[in-house]
């Protein structure tokens, strides 16, 4: 396989019905920096940097007992967003602040980060995690 056939970038494409509030959510709380922004007559977007992009796969039962963990039930869709910040707790309450409802304060996981869960505007079930770094045995 050559070198050109990998995927360069994850774009995730979300409808916000309230453009506005969705993007002062995201770039200005949150704090994800704006790459690029697009307006004419059919609409508007906006591209966000949310620095490095994953995917992660996980089968039903690790999804349950994640959801256990940071939540104690099951809450999460499909689909759920996740952003490594600097400080969960802060930020939880700064995105509270701006509209997003808390549905677990952080709490400390087995693997040793700090994770928060919201349900966030445009409609985003999200999680907020803080690497704690290495744990001692």
């Amino acid at each position: 396989m050559s070198d050109n056939a990998h995927v360069r970038q994850l774009r995730i494409v979300v409808t916000a019905d309230d453009y506005d509030a969705a993007l002062r959510f995201y770039r200005d709380v949150l704090g994800m920096p704006e790459e690029a922004a697009f307006s004419s007559e059919d609409g508007r977007v906006t591209i966000l940097d949310a620095g490095r992009a994953t995917l992660e796969l996980a089968d039903p039962n690790h999804a349950d007992y994640v959801d256990e963990v940071e939540v104690g039930r099951r809450v999460a869709g499909h689909i759920r967003l996740c952003f490594e910040v600097d400080d969960a707790t802060a930020k939880t309450a700064a995105l509270a602040e701006e509209g997003a409802t808390v549905v677990a304060e952080p709490t400390l996981t087995p693997w040793n980060s700090l994770n928060a869960r919201l349900d966030a505007p445009a409609g985003l079930h999200v999680t907020l995690f803080t690497e704690l770094g290495p744990t001692s045995s």
